[in-house]
């Protein structure tokens, strides 16, 4: 019988995760089919509960679920724990779940090879993107500056998960912070508002938008033109996908061909 996968969230119709994970079923031969699946907030355990009768084998959870997804769950993992959040259950069986955070890892693979010695980073925003990256680059060991409105979010993130190798300050400063950073990372919501970060010279340091798409198109050009080197959230995304579908099938899947797919659909509506 054909296993069900899919994505659970409120928008959810823009998700490019189907496009992803439907690609990788069928260059894989896996019996199994990925839906968008359109969940209100408040109505999240029912639907769990639905699903478990559809022969599902796993989830992913975006906004405004993670929270829900995390609470839900028999199992949880170290990451998803202390990231607070889940982005992938697993259908245990029995109305029970295993929660995963597959954030953290699609990340830093999306980030690739850097120097925790050398290459200090600076993360704009301190909200719950920002923690799953904070923790992930807790684990590498690079000294982190986390700069957001309230000082008081970004102090909390780097007194949980950075001690003495992370700082904190105002996002107001930022031009004072990153003057020395090789990294500089925003997870801010500021383009989903069409505002742009006026940035100094890159001299070709790295920003790296976790947005993609329209919504970091303005801020990576600015940057681009500033002479940064840019990347934006899309290899985040695919990388990510690719953590759950290991989780699910015990295998990894071809990052490159997600990207390319998501690439063409992003090309095609552009």
């Amino acid at each position: 019988m054909t296993k069900l996968l899919g994505v659970i969230g409120d928008p959810i119709a823009h998700s490019l995760s189907p496009l992803i994970h439907n690609g990788w079923l069928r260059d894989l031969g896996y019996d199994a089919t990925y839906e968008a699946l359109h969940v209100r907030a408040g109505e999240f355990d029912p639907a769990l509960k639905t699903l478990s009768s559809r022969n599902v084998l796993g989830l992913n959870v975006t906004l405004p679920h993670k929270q829900a997804a995390l609470a839900a769950a028999s199992e949880v993992s170290e990451a998803a724990r202390k990231i607070g959040a889940a982005n992938t259950l697993t259908y245990l069986g029995a109305d029970k779940w295993r929660a995963d955070n597959t954030d953290a890892p699609g990340f830093l693979t999306a980030l690739g090879s850097t120097d925790p010695h050398t290459d200090e980073i600076v993360v704009l925003g301190a909200g719950g993107s920002a923690r799953a990256l904070i923790y992930a680059l807790s684990k590498t060991k690079h000294r982190v500056k986390i700069l957001n409105r309230t000082v008081a979010r970004a102090q909390a993130l780097a007194q949980e998960f950075g001690g003495v190798q992370s700082e904190y300050g105002s996002i107001d400063h930022y031009k004072e912070y990153i003057d020395s950073a090789a990294i500089v990372i925003n997870t801010t919501s500021m383009g989903h508002d069409g505002h742009i970060l006026s940035l100094p010279s890159g001299a070709d340091r790295l920003f790296f938008d976790i947005s993609y798409g329209k919504i970091s198109a303005p801020q990576l050009l600015h940057a681009q033109e500033r002479g940064w080197r840019t990347m934006d959230g899309l290899s985040m995304l695919v990388a990510q996908a690719a953590f759950s579908f290991q989780i699910w099938f015990g295998e990894m899947p071809d990052i490159r061909s997600g990207m390319r797919r998501c690439q063409s659909a992003l090309e095609a509506v552009s």
